[in-house]
């Protein structure tokens, strides 16, 4: 989001937030519906910034109490501007399997969140990036180098555009989808089909804001497809690579919870909680073991394939998978061979 200054009783204020209520929204009090909006976000600073004036509602200050309706604009303005946007360069040790004077690939380690944002205003891949690099190019939101992001706790490949010519040529290539995009997930349950896709409109859940959910084909989200092949199956889990034709957030994440199958370990889908299997405690034990070794959503960018924006040279990367997600899969091909037996 651009940083823009606006007057308000005669001091300089910066934007930090900038949300518009969707036509589904139910009254919801200001405070919660920022809660839902903003992620790491406590109430209680929601509510001081209430308090001092700093939310605004159609452009009027508001008190807590006050219920956000449909196509509410609600901004949250401070007085210095967002931290993300004060960049600072970090000497962060960054895993770069590719590197010419155009781009770089760099394969992000699970935990490392791509760019500053609220709660996250140092020790991300952008803050190393312009360690390493000067005068990255900016992308349309003002992020240096950065075509296209993964979340937090996915690992996995990433390209990254280092002059405004491989910004624009990268850009138009994920838009027309003719990058080549693989992730490996492991999900809950027995996926029924050896292959499939899912399809879906993907937009902001209505329940959580911070969930993206799926939708009937219509004006709500954005058009989204995954396809899937089963590559190894566990009885109560399912590992599979998925091939993206969009990519949209959280697309792999919210598509397989629409079908019934959450990724392991995925908290903000469900899929933290043991949902197939028995009610034996060996089994729940088994589990919470699987959950320790692999402490967040079971999903790695594994291969990563497109055009060179200068040499016209059809490049692909592959990532082996993290230390994690090998550990458990292991726990479960011992757990599955064990059942057999």
């Amino acid at each position: 989001m651009a940083v823009r200054s606006i007057d308000i009783e005669e001091d300089e204020l910066y934007e930090h937030y900038n949300f518009t209520a969707s036509e589904g929204q139910e009254p919801l009090r200001v405070d919660k519906f920022l809660m839902n909006f903003i992620e790491n976000a406590t109430r209680n600073k929601i509510q001081l910034a209430i308090k001092a004036g700093n939310v605004l509602v159609n452009e009027q200050v508001v008190k807590a109490n006050y219920k956000v309706k449909p196509f509410d604009n609600v901004r949250v303005v401070l007085s210095h501007p967002p931290h993300e946007n004060l960049l600072v360069a970090e000497n962060i040790p960054l895993e770069i399997v590719y590197e010419d004077n155009e781009l770089l690939v760099v394969n992000k380690a699970a935990g490392m969140v791509v760019h500053p944002g609220h709660g996250n205003y140092s020790g991300t891949l952008v803050n190393g990036l312009i360690y390493h690099i000067e005068n990255l190019p900016q992308n349309s939101n003002e992020r240096p180098g950065l075509v296209h992001r993964i979340d937090k706790d996915t690992s996995g490949l990433l390209v990254v555009a280092k002059t405004e010519f491989a910004m624009a040529h990268l850009s138009k290539q994920f838009f027309d989808r003719t990058t080549d995009r693989q992730y490996y997930a492991l999900v809950w349950g027995n996926v029924e089909e050896d292959t499939g896709t899912i399809t879906g409109h993907i937009g902001r859940s209505f329940k959580n804001r911070l969930q993206m959910d799926v939708f009937p084909d219509g004006d709500y989200g954005k058009s989204a497809i995954t396809h899937y092949t089963v590559l190894e199956r566990f009885s109560y889990v399912t590992l599979v690579a998925c091939k993206l034709e969009t990519g949209r957030t959280h697309q792999i994440r919210a598509h397989f919870k629409h079908i019934g199958h959450p990724l392991f370990n995925d908290e903000r889908y469900g899929g933290n909680r043991i949902l197939k299997g028995t009610t034996f405690s060996k089994y729940k034990q088994f589990v919470d073991n699987c959950f320790k070794v692999l402490p967040r959503q079971a999903l790695h960018a594994k291969t990563l394939g497109f055009t060179h924006p200068t040499t016209g040279e059809k490049m692909e990367f592959n990532s082996e998978l993290p230390e994690d997600m090998l550990l458990s899969l292991e726990k479960w091909r011992n757990y599955t061979k064990y059942q057999v037996e």
